[in-house]
């Protein structure tokens, strides 16, 4: 591997001689922002798989920063998000990105309590397998767990999260305030990226522009969105994604910002398959500890709604919770190890 390339920040634009004293001097001009210069960058991640550079951490948080702050122009926006899904994030990259996708949006306060907030993405949804992530985050909340759910309301191809909720009559937070709320009251919260990270969830939507996703679709997995300690459920598709975050949250993640869990998604969301459990992997304080190894198939394979049926996943639910249809296993035994692990995150913030 390459080493990481560092770019030399670019000189300063010179400003304009101001006008002639005058009625219009004495208005504030209107701030505009710095064009970030983007070509040092796309010069070395653009050269292909194999002859691209990586970039310091510190380069990428930059490029980031400029990127989320619209500084970027669309060409070169469009250039960035391409060489960067062919040549593949480093470690040093995703700790770069993540660091300015965090500073990008104000950080939410979980309410005090036994248990350090869980953090559940939900990006995916489901296309072919139920979407059982609300019924997850709906069983932590039971057992007093605050819980945030961040994600996007729609995909044309598959069933969300947020679409299930709606179907639960449950509303989505406006706010990030809102969101706060919900969890003191020991409610659901789940809150769109677009009312969380407006400027993450641009990026998001350059998708429907390039055909395809972009290293942001990585970071909202990821990403921790309090202020103090929380639990990341955490997932990954593809099995270098597997490699990298594993080294991430291995050497990379503050210890400071709490733990975080590494499953293989279910059709790419966080929660156990109710088929056929995947392997968990807990990170805490750079150690790396086992908790569920993968499963053949389930010997009691539960009868699941369709994966396109927000209606009829909503129902199914509501049976789980009201008792009258059991927890799948693999999903009650990934409740239990996430209120176990939040309780102990809490406990070392004291």
């Amino acid at each position: 591997m390459q080493n990481d390339a560092h770019i030399p920040a670019p000189a300063a634009a010179v400003e304009p001689a101001s006008a002639a004293p005058g009625i219009a001097a004495a208005v504030a001009a209107p701030v505009v922002a710095t064009p970030f210069v983007a070509a040092p960058f796309i010069k070395e991640i653009g050269r292909g798989k194999d002859g691209a550079r990586s970039l310091s951490r510190d380069d990428a948080q930059a490029m980031y920063q400029a990127m989320l702050e619209g500084r970027v122009s669309d060409l070169e926006l469009g250039a960035i998000l391409l060489a960067m899904r062919i040549k593949g994030e480093s470690v040093q990259e995703i700790a770069g990105f993540l660091a300015a996708a965090e500073a990008s949006f104000t950080p939410l306060r979980a309410p005090a309590g036994d248990y350090a907030p869980v953090v559940l993405p939900s990006y995916n949804g489901s296309r072919k397998m139920a979407n059982l992530t609300p019924l997850l985050c709906m069983l932590l909340v039971r057992r007093g767990v605050p819980v945030l759910m961040h994600g996007v309301t729609r995909d044309p191809q598959r069933l969300t999260s947020a679409e299930i909720f709606s179907a639960l009559g449950i509303a989505h937070a406006a706010s990030g305030a809102q969101a706060e709320a919900l969890m003191a009251a020991g409610q659901p919260a789940f809150i769109p990226i677009a009312a969380l990270a407006p400027s993450i969830a641009r990026l998001l939507e350059m998708r429907r522009n390039l055909g395809v996703r972009n290293s942001t679709h990585t970071l909202v997995k990821i990403m921790q969105p309090f202020a103090q300690p929380a639990l990341r459920l955490t997932s990954y598709t593809h099995p270098e994604y597997l490699e990298m975050l594993s080294d991430y949250f291995g050497n990379a993640a503050p210890h400071d910002r709490g733990d975080a869990f590494l499953m293989r998604g279910t059709e790419g969301e966080t929660v156990a398959n109710a088929r056929r459990a995947q392997r968990i992997d807990w990170f805490s304080h750079g150690t790396r500890t086992v908790l569920v190894e993968k499963q053949s198939v389930a010997e009691d394979v539960p009868e699941l709604p369709e994966g396109s049926d927000a209606l009829a996943t909503a129902r199914w639910i509501s049976e789980v919770l009201d008792g009258r249809r059991p927890v799948p296993q693999a999903i009650a035994e990934q409740v239990d190890h996430c209120v176990d692990v939040a309780a102990r995150v809490r406990k070392n913030i004291s």
